[in-house]
């Protein structure tokens, strides 16, 4: 397995950091249209000794999960993107189907140990939700229905998934978050176990793979090493995370005072052979970090980095 990260921001001083505590790669935002764009981020990371592992984040797919890409522009600038990720050398990217939303939380400074500040999610708050990808341009629907979500993924996957294995890039599907069947009126239908085994049903592919986001899979009150296990082969990346609660109401924990036994989580990773991208994901905001941004300020995630190290380097010979 190979420990990667997301860095906000990615700075020289972050990616510093990440070298020195083991981080192999990074994983960075939709850098734009040309490949000039993707080759000027990937030269950047490069200089510091590290990978870019994926693509996830502010991708040109909200008129695709809506099916309102009437003109094909999203549907063009996705084919693009994973066309110069195959020139560029770029395994994965991370996409999720919630459409007219994105993970959403309600409160980002829920205490945790030491005084440490988690986010957390409660429905019956949700009214006064706020998405912490706000900067991410939504798609205004007052609804939609899963049979239309389903329809336009299978739509998207059957056009997308020869172009992604054609350039060599697997697109792994990250669950809804909070893994709630409906949100705001709108259906949401990666938030089961199931779901996923029907994902990659709809288009059978080594191309269509799965995001094990372990954090939103135990919300959906699943047992994590038995459902690596289960999902098996199409994991090709993992969110290394754990919360505690169920999918109306928990909070995140850090890695190591979570309900998910970690180790066997790892143990199963093993087991199936996974050997690709691990991140930390969301981590703790820690002391003198109040004006970071939740769920992705550094100390957090150098606590991490070494406790995901600590998990490998123990589970190496079991």
């Amino acid at each position: 397995m190979k420990i990667s990260t997301v860095l906000t921001p990615c700075s020289t001083e972050n990616m510093r950091l990440a070298a020195q505590c083991g981080v192999e790669g990074l994983v960075t935002r939709y850098p734009g249209e040309t490949l000039s764009d993707l080759l000027e981020v990937k030269t950047e990371i490069e200089k510091h000794g590290l990978q870019l592992f994926a693509i996830e984040g502010y991708l040109p797919i909200e008129k695709i999960k809506a099916g309102n890409d009437d003109d094909g522009s999203e549907l063009a600038a996705m084919k693009q993107l994973i066309q110069n990720m195959g020139s560029a050398g770029i395994p994965l990217l991370c996409y999720n189907f919630m459409a007219g939303t994105d993970w959403v939380r309600t409160q980002v400074d829920a205490p945790q140990r030491g005084g440490a500040k988690v986010t957390s999610f409660s429905l019956l708050q949700a009214e006064q939700a706020i998405s912490l990808n706000s900067r991410e341009e939504k798609i205004c629907i007052t609804s939609i229905r899963a049979n239309e979500l389903w329809e336009n993924l299978e739509c998207f996957l059957k056009e997308i998934i020869p172009v992604a294995e054609s350039a060599g890039v697997k697109m792994v599907m990250h669950p809804d978050d909070p893994p709630l069947p409906l949100f705001h009126k709108k259906a949401r239908i990666m938030n089961t176990v199931e779901a996923f085994e029907r994902l990659v049903s709809l288009v059978p592919s080594p191309s269509n793979a799965i995001c094990f986001c372990q954090g939103t899979f135990a919300t959906m009150g699943v047992d994590i090493p038995q459902t690596i296990l289960r999902l098996g082969k199409h994991i090709q990346y993992v969110h290394f995370r754990d919360a505690k609660g169920t999918a109306d109401s928990f909070a995140e924990t850090f890695h190591d005072n979570g309900p998910t036994d970690m180790a066997a989580a790892i143990r199963a990773l093993r087991e199936i052979g996974f050997c690709g991208p691990i991140r930390p994901d969301h981590v703790p905001q820690l002391e003198g970090e109040e004006d970071g941004e939740p769920g992705y300020t550094m100390l957090g995630r150098l606590f991490a980095f070494g406790y995901i190290r600590g998990l490998l380097h123990g589970t190496a010979t079991d």
